[in-house]
């Protein structure tokens, strides 16, 4: 696969920022047993991590905007283009030593999602996509989302945080709906990965909510990319602003619609 200049300055920005996150992760796995633990360092390891993308980022294309989930907005000149970046997607799978994360970024130009990088630097998974030119996995295998056209054959991913909130009170009402339905439901702890392993093949349908543009942007294009469907709980497109996810193919991605739609 060849790379445009703007994937490769992503590219390069995600994987910086993934050594760095790397090399974090050996020392918060020591810092498990200390009696403070390691919350302030995995905060500080965030915080480096986005200001190195910030740094590549803006060094490449000085006119760009940002939006980061540590950093807020940073305003641009050339009124187009905008920067959405999470620099550590899974935190607290990093605060407990669980070596799923990723650094995850997306581009977007006239308010439309054009580009986007995951990468989960524990398992050297470097996910890219651009539009209308697929989704790839370590520039040697374009993806496909899987073929299954049966919820009951279907291995779903939702994340749910369980901490009192409508949209998590909600989430266990689904998986306490779906799960008779279903061949599985997973949580891995970072939404990105889910839509990258989504884009993959590897899960089969998503739903969650409560997430925020730097969830949602990089991976929806991947699914897209990958001849998947996303929308909102509505069955609206509106997802990466409201921060409601459904995905899957276009059989399963309806099906799982229907039947989030009957819970309440």
């Amino acid at each position: 696969m060849a790379r445009s200049a703007l994937l490769n300055v992503m590219v390069q920005a995600a994987i910086k920022a993934g050594k760095s996150l790397t090399k974090d992760f050996g020392e918060v796995e020591s810092l498990q047993v200390s009696r403070k633990g390691p919350a302030d360092f995995v905060s500080k390891a965030d915080l480096r991590a986005e200001q190195i993308v910030f740094d590549e980022l803006r060094k490449a294309r000085p006119t760009y905007a940002f939006l980061m989930e540590e950093g807020g907005e940073v305003t641009g000149t050339d009124g187009a283009h905008r920067w959405i970046v999470d620099p550590l997607d899974g935190t607290t799978n990093f605060l407990h030593s669980i070596p799923l994360f990723a650094v995850a970024i997306a581009l977007e130009r006239n308010d439309e999602i054009v580009a986007s990088v995951i990468y989960n630097p524990v398992m050297d998974e470097l996910y890219t996509a651009e539009k209308g030119n697929g989704v790839w996995l370590n520039d040697r295998k374009r993806l496909r989302v899987g073929g299954r056209r049966h919820l009951a054959d279907s291995v779903l991913v939702t994340g749910i945080k369980t901490q009192g909130t409508p949209n998590d009170a909600l989430g266990l009402r689904q998986v306490t709906h779906l799960n008779p339905a279903v061949a599985g439901i997973r949580r891995t702890g970072s939404i990105s990965v889910d839509m990258a392993w989504l884009a993959s093949g590897r899960f089969d349908a998503l739903w969650e909510a409560g997430l925020s543009p730097w969830d949602v942007a990089p991976g929806a294009l991947m699914v897209k990319e990958a001849g998947g469907f996303v929308s909102d709980y509505s069955g609206k497109p509106g997802y990466v602003w409201n921060g409601e996810v459904v995905a899957g193919n276009e059989t399963l991605q309806l099906l799982l619609l229907k039947q989030l739609q009957a819970v309440k």
